[in-house]
């Protein structure tokens, strides 16, 4: 794809795609009376020699005017729109506008959702602006143009600097990253021992707790970095998926700093940071890919098409594997993070002991259960105790641990075999587990699929990973306004900005 200024043997090409986009198109004439003024430039995206979207703005003072913008059908959700925005953007800014806004009818979901994820924002409503279908038009009104073209062309060249704030669950955690590869600093604050004394994480006690570090962390994560937020070019924070109050901390704290420095703010999904936590460990990581997400939260196989770009291939259908962990060990009594004592218990007992269910394994397709294997255990230890006999803990541990990575392996394997990929990543929490380390990278080695392992300080939550991710969605020009929401139930493959 090209993205050049229009010219006039561009016309008839803009028209066809301008008479198949809307009622009342721009005619010939309009066009090329546009041509010459020294108020408006236009743009062409082109592809194979054809133009394949076109927009054009109006410079009045500090203002620019997105007057019209489209894109050819069969090109469309291809990032042609977003990418003619940030070029009218930066000749915008050229030419010394310092916001853009632009008038959009409020039915026009796809539009309005292409703006969103150029940080627009609405402003206001325009009553019965199309004449045609009597429609209102919303009012939307960009950031600062000006830091953010400065954060796009930074990214696209590798200097950016990020500040990235994650709070989707129990981790206060910020990190200062160059390039999306280079990390300056990173501060975790765990609210684990807050926790423990309930057997698990309590919402509202992890929106306090955010709430009372997220400036400290944030400020921590300067100050190792050596930097200040003059010196960053744009902030990241986790908008989805997780805990709502736990999120909205985090990003109303985005929001406000943004506001204040007048900061690009990037929207990143906390999964697609997990997978992003591999090509940290590994730069040179390449899409196509199989991950394997397993979290406290979350349980998943994703197919990687390309960074950015995500197919579920199947999810876990009631409990995340680490929950599970949580679940068993709280019945066990052995306190809380479960998943670490599980572990280390079932080194000592006998994996086959317990004939506990491999659920879905033979399912046809590639969803999980845990829940089922959680009341497994439960009723294999009520009936020990009913009969009077001591429970084998170990054995519990490792017979519970194997059910579990047996048909993660199992379903992770099949879905790396039948998609053609060459390597999977294993990434969240649960990926410090051993037995699935060893279970998966054995599997993987005899079919020459090769398994990659982020550290465990990159497993578990943390604000590198959501860095790592903002830079790619930066390049792209992929940006937040200061109306976006958390998204708890946010899912990778669907919108994020």
């Amino acid at each position: 794809m090209t993205i050049r200024q229009l010219v006039v043997s561009d016309i008839p090409g803009v028209l066809e795609i301008e008479n198949a986009s809307f009622a009342a198109p721009w005619t010939e004439g309009m066009l090329r009376s546009e041509l010459g003024r020294v108020d408006r430039a236009w743009y062409v995206a082109e592809h194979d020699g054809d133009v394949a979207a076109y927009g054009g703005i109006m410079v009045v003072g500090p203002d620019a005017h997105l007057m019209d913008i489209a894109v050819d059908p069969a090109h469309r959700g291809r990032g042609l729109a977003r990418a003619l925005i940030a070029a009218l953007a930066a000749e915008a800014v050229a030419r010394g506008a310092a916001r853009m806004t632009l008038e959009v009818c409020e039915s026009n979901a796809g539009a309005l959702a292409v703006y969103a994820s150029c940080g627009f924002d609405a402003t206001g409503r325009r009553t019965g602006y199309y004449p045609e279908t009597g429609e209102d038009a919303l009012v939307l009104w960009s950031r600062p143009l000006v830091p953010q073209v400065r954060a796009v062309d930074a990214a696209r060249t590798g200097e950016d600097l990020v500040l990235a704030i994650e709070t989707s669950c129990d981790e206060t955690a910020a990190s200062v990253m160059r390039g999306g590869r280079e990390e300056l600093a990173s501060v975790v604050a765990s609210q684990v021992d807050f926790h423990a004394r309930f057997g698990g994480v309590v919402p509202e006690i992890a929106s306090r707790k955010h709430t009372e570090a997220v400036v400290a962390v944030v400020d921590e994560a300067l100050a190792k970095a050596g930097v200040r937020f003059s010196d960053l070019h744009a902030l990241a924070v986790t908008r989805g998926p997780g805990l709502v109050g736990a999120l909205v901390v985090g990003l109303a704290y985005a929001k406000g700093v943004a506001l204040a420095t007048g900061l690009p703010l990037v929207g990143v999904n906390h999964l697609e940071g997990h997978i992003y936590a591999a090509r940290l460990l590994d730069p040179n990581l390449e899409a196509p890919l199989v991950a394997l997400l397993v979290s406290g939260g979350h349980t998943a196989i994703v197919h990687v098409t390309e960074w950015g770009r995500y197919e579920v291939l199947g999810r876990t259908l009631d409990d995340a594997a680490g929950e599970a962990f949580d679940k068993v060990a709280k019945l066990l009594g052995l306190g809380y993070p479960g998943g670490p004592v599980l572990s280390r218990l079932a080194v000592d007992g006998d994996p086959a002991a317990i004939p506990f269910p491999r659920a879905m394994m033979r399912s046809g397709n590639l969803d999980v259960s845990l829940s089922g294997l959680k009341t497994a255990v439960i009723q294999y230890v009520e009936a020990e105790r009913a009969a009077g006999r001591e429970l084998r803990v170990p054995d519990i541990a490792a017979s519970f641990q194997a059910a579990v990575v047996d048909v993660q392996v199992a379903k992770t394997l099949r879905a790396a075999v039948d998609h053609g990929a060459r390597t999977v990543v294993l990434a969240g929490g649960v990926a410090a587990n051993p037995a699935l380390r060893e279970g998966l990278r054995a599997a993987l080695a005899d079919a020459s699929i090769s398994l990659s392992v982020p550290p465990l300080e990159l497993c578990t939550d943390n604000a590198s990973m959501i860095a790592a991710a903002a830079h790619d969605r930066l390049a792209e020009g992929r940006v937040l306004g200061l109306g976006a929401d958390a998204m708890p139930n946010m899912r990778l493959g669907g919108p994020t900005h």
